[in-house]
């Protein structure tokens, strides 16, 4: 009977190890982005007030508290870790102090800040979040110390079967169709858009000769329908010129990347179209399972979009049947959702390739 035991024990062991091992699809994912994928750097800026680490952030998070996530829930850093196997990334500000972070470098972790975008300065004037220059400069201190870790040859190895995902731009253009703007006066929305495209192509280009060479690179999404941006419009209507220079944006980052992957042979990625499945969501609630596609789930006054998540904020109970949980984030179910569809979705809303297909390359 000992002997069976025994045996059974080992067995259902070498079951989870294999299993284990089967599930985890890449060794690490980098996160780089602002709010729409923190898992709470901006805990860890001092002065900053772009920060979710109250309630009611969090409220469905295990545990129901604020974590740093502008989100009643995971965000989509947290789900795509989970898609592939691997231990929700944890922010880079919290590893700074601690003596074994090699290991956790080893894994993945994210430098994605609320409030950040691809120009210094022009989405968050005052310094309260990461900016993408920024996270980058984090990251060569990371890919410093995987070499020292590892090896450059066995570092190159580790990092070319990674996945390195970039969730920017919203910031930027959000802060350039705001109605106090003072950027309009600087250019024109296209001189704009091409100066975001440009200055996105030499960051790439760094995170490249940093090691990476599987990119995820999720577009911008319909802006213009957030209820932030909606509120400014008497109908509560949709800012159809925030949307369109959002789709320029979009278009344009498609031929950047496309450009890159010409010219270094050796790089790969997925671009999800994060613009056309929220408008999908937003023609199509039922057949997606919502019933509220305009007003945040968390907040005050019109569209709950006047005042913005905050302890003294109402919200809602039906939050899986709301797309926006504040005045610019999506609940958890629409990160959960968006993430379903970058991974394995069609070419409908991905391409050239999905994450899964991908990550087989």
């Amino acid at each position: 009977m000992a002997y069976m035991c025994f045996f059974f024990f080992f067995f259902f062991l070498f079951i989870n190890i294999s299993w284990s091992e089967s599930a985890q699809m890449v060794p690490a994912i980098f996160v780089f982005g602002d709010s729409l994928a923190d898992v709470g750097n901006n805990n860890h800026i001092k002065l900053s007030t772009l920060k979710a680490n109250f309630p009611h952030n969090g409220i469905d998070f295990s545990g129901g508290k604020a974590t740093g996530r502008f989100s009643n829930g995971k965000n989509s850093a947290d789900f795509l870790a989970e898609k592939v196997g691997l231990q929700i990334s944890s922010p880079y500000l919290s590893l700074t102090s601690i003596s074994n972070k090699s290991s956790v470098f080893l894994s993945g972790v994210s430098f994605a800040s609320g409030g950040a975008g691809i120009l210094d300065g022009n989405s968050n004037p005052f310094g309260e979040s990461i900016s993408l220059n920024k996270q980058i400069e984090y990251y060569s201190t990371v890919y410093g110390d995987i070499v020292q870790n590892l090896g450059s040859v066995e570092a190159q190895k580790h990092l070319s079967k990674s996945l390195f995902a970039v969730v920017i731009g919203s910031n930027d253009l959000l802060g350039f169709f705001k109605s106090d703007s003072t950027l309009r006066a600087k250019s024109t929305p296209q001189q704009f858009v091409d100066m975001l495209v440009s200055t996105l192509k030499d960051q790439l280009k760094r995170i490249y000769n940093l090691g990476a060479r599987k990119l995820v690179i999720v577009g911008v999404g319909a802006i213009g329908c957030c209820p932030a941006q909606r509120i400014q419009n008497k109908t509560g209507d949709c800012n159809e010129e925030a949307n369109y220079w959002s789709l320029k944006y979009n278009e344009g980052v498609k031929t950047v990347v496309q450009g890159i992957t010409s010219e270094l042979k050796d790089i790969s990625y997925s671009f999800f179209d994060t613009y056309g499945v929220v408008l999908d969501y937003i023609k199509n609630p039922a057949t997606y399972g919502f019933t509220e596609i305009r007003a945040a789930c968390c907040g005050l006054g019109n569209l709950n979009a006047k005042v913005p998540c905050l302890p003294i904020s109402r919200y809602c109970s039906n939050r899986k049947e709301h797309i926006f949980w504040d005045f610019y984030h999506p609940t958890e179910r629409a990160s959960s959702m968006f993430v379903d569809t970058l991974f394995d979705g069609s070419q409908q809303y991905v391409h050239p390739i999905n994450v899964k297909q991908l990550i087989a390359i």
